[in-house]
């Protein structure tokens, strides 16, 4: 949007970080009254408490002391201002395209921006298909007996095992069983598939 001449667009507004509330969170939770961080930080103890009630915008200077007082790192002063954590419930997780048989379901429901976590449940005999794709690839064995082939290298786990290894080399995961197979593969979000089974597995 262009502004006439001479003129400048209003910032956006933003929200001020709660950095009061969260020295009256860390005082608490170290068990100090405002008199004794007045008395480590060397700071007014009138002045300690109009910071904590948002009456009063503390200083570079004095959140460094008062991080010292409360013997906590000066970011997590500005907690407030962090992102919350992203939680995805087991119902909502997204269903994607997998194995031939078996179910892949995508654990961090998309929220998470540098890796993606598949589980893949599959009944004995369902195999992911040679396949490669580059970006590290990560397994944890959940359930179930797996073959792990990568080339020329077949070997079997089971239930806590992890497997990595380097997925452009063309590789297969099958479930042996005899029970159903559950397996986590963590992999780069961006990571890209090719190979035979490139329009059907997205993971293994």
């Amino acid at each position: 949007m262009s502004t006439d001449e001479g003129t400048r667009a209003e910032p956006a507004a933003t929200r001020r970080p709660d950095v009061g509330g969260e020295v009256r969170r860390w005082r608490q939770t170290r068990g100090l009254t405002l008199a004794q961080v007045g008395d480590q930080s060397h700071l007014n103890v009138g002045y300690l408490s109009q910071i904590e009630n948002g009456k009063a915008v503390p200083s570079l200077d004095a959140l460094v002391a008062i991080a010292a007082a409360l013997e906590v790192p000066i970011a997590w002063l500005f907690l407030d201002s962090a992102p919350k954590p992203r939680v995805v419930r087991a119902v909502d997780r997204p269903r994607v395209a997998g194995i031939d048989g078996g179910a892949m379901e995508e654990v961090d429901g998309g929220t998470a921006r540098d890796v993606r976590i598949i589980e893949a449940v599959a009944p004995p005999g369902c195999s992911t298909g040679v396949h490669a794709h580059t970006g590290d690839e990560h397994h944890v064995v959940i359930a179930g007996r797996w073959r792990m082939t990568q080339g020329d290298q077949v070997f079997e786990v089971g239930p806590g095992d992890y497997v990595a290894w380097d997925p452009t080399i063309p590789h297969d995961v099958e479930s042996l069983g005899p029970e159903t197979g559950r397996i986590l593969v963590i992999y780069p979000r961006h990571a890209r598939r090719g190979g035979e089974a490139a329009g059907r597995a997205q993971g293994g």
